[in-house]
């Protein structure tokens, strides 16, 4: 091998060490799993008793669905957002669920991580935002799906 770097001249073969080097770094087991993928399709009546905190900004409730269930979060009247509870750090891990400090926060007790009610991340190991799901809102129903 160095004899073929000496005919390509020695600030080529530096750059091609190099970036040798960054390759063999990203192939390391830094790589966080991802989260798995699940069908999402739910519906959710804004009138049930269930659902009176997205009746404020910033309310937010558990859901069903998703790979260990979704937070609906109310930004306002006419905006909801609805995030993964599976954590993206290490999301493998049993306890890797996203709960709700209500009006404040989303967080993750098992790694102490926490996301903005706009799910990106603010403090702990987590580095990347909460799966989004799309809303839709018609009247007094929002529809969840991915």
């Amino acid at each position: 091998m160095v004899a073929s770097f000496s005919r390509i001249g020695p600030a080529l073969a530096a750059l091609v060490v190099t970036a040798g080097m960054f390759t063999a770094c990203s192939s390391s087991g830094d790589v966080q799993p991802q989260i798995p993928l699940a069908a999402v399709n739910e519906v959710l009546f804004l009138t049930d008793q269930q659902n009176s905190n997205l009746r404020f900004d910033n309310g937010a409730v558990y859901v069903k669905g998703g790979v260990r269930g979704i937070i609906v979060v109310r930004q306002n009247a006419n905006t909801y957002l609805a995030f993964e509870r599976n954590c993206p750090y290490q999301p493998q891990d049993t306890c890797a669920r996203v709960k709700v400090e209500p009006f404040l926060r989303l967080y993750d007790p098992c790694c102490n991580s926490q996301f903005s009610l706009q799910g990106q991340p603010q403090g702990g190991p987590a580095s990347r935002a909460l799966r989004q799901y799309s809303t839709a809102l018609s009247g007094n129903t929002l529809t969840i799906t991915n």
